[in-house]
């Protein structure tokens, strides 16, 4: 079920649960802006999602809403992630869905990033 990225925040969706220590995760980063983890339905060799602490919706929410240490801190993590992991070469994809039209599944912002193997176009012509 896509998300309506207008919303207003859900916490009993599955990443706040993850973040409140409810469900668990495997983890590969964590600071006080960040938490990073294995999806449990890779799409590629390598998918690891990063989220924020914070209670966002979307990245629309998220840039709107949060404060500069913590949009900072953020996108930090998630190059920090992708650095650690060793996919800055041969290269990798974020994606960070919003909203219905993308298809975003958890109404907690999150940024997907895959890797591992040639991942082609971004989008089916």
């Amino acid at each position: 079920m896509a998300v309506d990225a207008t919303q207003a925040y859900d916490d009993q969706n599955v990443f706040a649960k993850i973040l409140r220590g409810e469900i668990p995760a495997r983890t590969v980063y964590e600071d006080e802006w960040a938490l990073a983890f294995h999806d449990i339905h890779p799409q590629a060799p390598t998918h690891l999602l990063v989220i924020p602490k914070g209670a966002y919706v979307s990245w629309d929410d998220f840039s709107a809403h949060a404060g500069a240490d913590e949009i900072a801190g953020f996108v930090r993590a998630v190059g920090l992630v992708a650095r650690r992991a060793g996919l800055v070469e041969p290269g990798y994809r974020l994606i960070a869905n919003t909203g219905i039209d993308s298809h975003q599944e958890v109404p907690h912002l999150h940024v997907h990033i895959f890797a591992g193997r040639a991942l082609g176009p971004l989008l089916a012509r």
